[in-house]
């Protein structure tokens, strides 16, 4: 079917279309300079426009993420599809690399053993690993108290942590204990977010970077 005469064919052309969509949409809104393009991001991936009033982040979030990102860090996920989603073009030029342990052999017999979840095990063994300075965390509220945890015992100092965990069981809780940690956060209020939102923030900041 020829859709040419109705609908953007062009990869690029489609975002970009969407892009200003999404802009005159938010025309009222008054977004921080800062913050636009990730706010922005994260409706185009979820046609959500809440997403404008529930996004929220500690001051210099941004710049503390560009410069660990430029600096070539790894970035812990708590899921593979943060991993499969994030840029890869844009991560090897900032020779920049994700990873997920939840599905680690060490991991699944740690979490089975102590009978805690994976998502908690994968946060202690990137701890581990200082070269971690970012954390996104799109599913797993237990990984991101976690995190808070080990940040109270000064076991762990990322240099930025997305903490958008979807759901009805701690994930509102979660994002407020991170708000509360003292860390450099990216968060979205309450019960919404979700992996998909988790790459999109990072996403966004990655483009800005590499000018994509």
């Amino acid at each position: 079917m020829d859709t040419s005469n109705y609908i953007n064919t062009s990869p690029m052309g489609i975002e970009n279309d969407s892009m200003s969509i999404i802009t005159n949409e938010l025309s009222h809104v008054s977004l921080p300079k800062e913050l636009d393009s990730i706010i922005k991001r994260i409706i185009h991936t979820t046609a959500d426009f809440e997403y404008a009033h529930l996004f929220e982040a500690s001051n210099n979030a941004v710049e503390l993420c560009k410069e660990a990102l430029n600096s070539g860090c790894k970035i812990y996920a708590d899921t593979s599809m943060i991993v499969a989603g994030v840029s890869k073009p844009s991560l090897e030029k900032l020779n920049c690399q994700t990873e997920c342990f939840v599905h680690h052999p060490d991991v699944m017999d740690k979490a089975k053993q102590m009978g805690i979840t994976r998502s908690i095990c994968g946060i202690d063994m990137a701890a581990e690993n200082n070269d971690f300075k970012i954390y996104v965390i799109g599913n797993a509220p237990t990984a991101l108290v976690r995190i808070c945890e080990l940040a109270k015992e000064g076991k762990i100092n990322p240099s930025l942590v997305i903490g958008v965990p979807v759901g009805f069981v701690g994930a509102a809780e979660s994002k407020q204990m991170l708000k509360e940690s003292g860390l450099p956060y990216m968060i979205i209020r309450g019960r919404k977010g979700g992996s998909t939102v988790g790459v999109a923030i990072l996403n966004s900041i990655l483009y800005d970077l590499v000018k994509r």
